[in-house]
């Protein structure tokens, strides 16, 4: 029996009985997956990622500081290998919270007060310590970015994808399109939805 408050006790199977019900709703963790299965899976969403999340060369990423908020930070994204990779320097702020922390959430650039296409990842960020991964890294960086990062001094995460969402606006109804993988979601968000202002 489990005490309770003004002298009621719980038995124990119901104790049982609700721990049980707790461990069957918690979340759980999907499945991560790499960059190339966004490829082969969704490859007109793959398409737009590219397009608007790596073509412009900097994405902004989302990290969790010490105290529990958040932190936002220019990131420039990289694939190889068919897996998205993010380097940092060792001891900068962002690196630091993805080594407490390991969730990262990663936004396209918007630099226009304009409707515009936008691609979100969510995910997790793992550093990797494989020499010969650092190295193939580097000279890719090297090749393609003309930045030539030394092995040693910077930390590189490879990032596992949970989730991706790709939000646009239709020009017809003025909503919003949003189409999410892999849960397959695919909606138009009405323009005076709750989370819209509505007709001024």
């Amino acid at each position: 029996m489990v005490a309770g408050p003004r002298g009621v006790y719980i038995c124990n199977e119901c104790v049982d009985l609700c721990n049980n019900i707790f461990r069957e709703e918690e979340p759980r963790q999907p499945e991560p997956l790499r960059w190339s299965d966004l490829v082969d899976h969704q490859p007109a969403l793959a398409a737009v990622a590219e397009e608007k999340l790596l073509k412009p060369g900097v994405v902004l990423v989302g990290t969790t500081r010490r105290d529990g908020t958040a932190r936002i930070s220019g990131v420039k994204p990289l694939v190889m290998d068919g897996q998205l990779w993010f380097w940092m320097m060792t001891t900068s702020a962002k690196a630091l919270d993805l080594g407490r922390d390991p969730r990262i959430s990663i936004n396209s650039t918007i630099t226009s007060p304009e409707p515009a296409v936008e691609v979100k990842v969510r995910g997790t960020a793992g550093a990797v310590h494989d020499p010969d991964v650092l190295e193939r890294c580097a000279a890719k960086v090297s090749t393609e970015l003309g930045w030539q990062p030394i092995v040693g001094r910077f930390t590189l995460f490879a990032i596992d994808i949970f989730d991706v969402a790709q939000i646009s606006y239709d020009p017809e109804t003025h909503g919003q399109h949003v189409a999410r993988w892999p849960a397959g979601v695919e909606c138009v968000r009405p323009p005076t939805s709750p989370t819209s202002l509505g007709p001024r």
